[in-house]
């Protein structure tokens, strides 16, 4: 292993999304990253289909495809963490890291010796990254939430969608759980920095992240304009509240993206579609004025667009020096030249035979690359090894916690 974090080992103790996406993004850069599952169920995410994984013959196997989207570059072990020795492997695992990631409710890893503060008795340089849904404190802190909760709760859904005075107009969530992705990038950025500290320190230290704080954080730029005027930010759909033209354009045949950041832009917008006289009009000179007289200029501009289909203005438009664009389905962003170019599905092959499709890390490093190590692990596919070499337990040791149901090993066990 040779990658950037390859010198840390990971405890993972996460199901779902968030956390399991915090520890695929350290497992990509070189971690070694553990993950428990529970025995006979494994990871929740594991069930969340159809579509499944095919083995080579093409059947389904017992996983989703939604579970290989976080869970590549991984080793499973399957623990029962309710039974006393099934939480004595996982302390004795835990003194032999560098960075555990849970996100079990508030209090729950306390019931079986495996919280911060028990840990770092015999672990001080541990760092601990705790994932919920309100944090670890607070009116709040002990109830249960999935991502389409705290894109409402906190102010996504406000702001997400047509608006009100629209056909369909009204609150909409994200098709991506974004709360969940976004608290596993703050979960990793959170574990780096503690990283860099614990090497000037020598300590580790307690992560609190919360779901409710990452959406809320997210919309900061939104809030801004709520703070500096105290009006209540709306639901613009396509369009944006600051700029204009910025928002889809019907064609032909379809539909075209034009965001214009700048007068400078719109200028060459308007020399590319012939009318130039747009420019020179008071009321669309500059963006501000435009932004007052949105719905003039978007009834222009869209007679100009449904004149012809999206590949003509694809086509006339590039390379004027406005970001235009296509509304692509997941086809077609895989048939794009540049995600071509840059290779973004990487196809894993998998332990119950066949590959499996996933989507390559944005994180490009020159010097330390991510490699793609291991598919989306079956349960339990690494138990013997990961107690064997981390914990050295042997053969036998092993056979009788799988006979007495503490752990288990799957059929292609490595």
């Amino acid at each position: 292993m040779t990658g950037a974090l390859s010198r840390l080992r990971v405890l993972d103790l996460t199901r779902v999304l968030a956390g399991p996406w915090c520890t695929q993004m350290l497992a990509d850069l070189g971690a070694d990253v553990i993950k428990v599952e529970r025995p006979i169920s494994g990871d929740d995410t594991r069930h969340w289909g159809p579509p499944w994984v095919g083995d080579a013959d093409g059947r389904d196997t017992a996983d989703s495809a939604y579970f290989t989207s976080a869970n590549r570059n991984k080793r499973s072990v399957a623990v029962d963490l309710a039974r006393p020795e099934g939480q004595a492997l996982i302390k004795a695992i835990a003194s032999r890291c560098d960075v555990l990631v849970e996100n079990f409710k508030v209090g729950d890893l306390a019931r079986y010796g495996l919280s911060y503060e028990d840990l770092r008795i015999e672990n001080p340089r541990l760092i601990y990254c705790s994932v919920t849904g309100y944090g670890q404190d607070g009116p709040c802190a002990d109830r249960p939430g999935y991502d389409f909760v705290f894109q409402g709760e906190g102010g996504l859904m406000s702001i997400n969608g047509l608006s009100d005075d629209e056909a369909g107009g009204g609150p909409v969530k994200t098709s991506i759980a974004i709360t969940d992705v976004l608290a596993g990038l703050n979960a990793t950025i959170g574990i780096l920095a503690a990283v860099e500290s614990r090497n000037a320190t020598g300590q580790g230290q307690h992560i609190d992240i919360s779901l409710l704080d990452t959406i809320v954080h997210f919309g900061a730029n939104q809030i801004a304009s709520y703070f500096a005027t105290g009006e209540i930010p709306r639901r613009w759909g396509n369009r944006h509240p600051n700029l204009t033209p910025y928002q889809t354009f019907p064609t032909a045949d379809g539909h075209i993206i034009v965001a214009c950041g700048n007068d400078g832009q719109f200028r060459k917008l308007c020399a590319a579609l012939g009318r130039e006289d747009l420019c020179n009009e008071e009321r669309f000179r500059q963006m501000s004025a435009r932004n007052v007289e949105r719905k003039a200029l978007e009834e222009i501009l869209k007679a100009v667009f449904v004149q012809h289909g999206t590949s003509h203005w694809l086509k006339a438009l590039d390379g004027i020096g406005v970001p235009i664009g296509a509304i692509n389905n997941y086809q077609q962003v895989f048939e794009h030249p540049q995600v071509r170019h840059r290779e973004l599905r990487q196809d894993l092959p998998h332990a119950a035979g066949g590959t499996v499709g996933t989507v390559k890390n944005p994180i490009r490093l020159s010097q330390t690359p991510v490699e793609y190590r291991l598919a989306p692990p079956l349960r339990g596919q690494h138990t013997r090894d990961v107690l064997s070499t981390v914990l050295g337990l042997d053969g036998e040791g092993i056979a009788a916690l799988a006979r007495a149901g503490v752990i288990e090993t799957a059929a292609v066990d490595r």
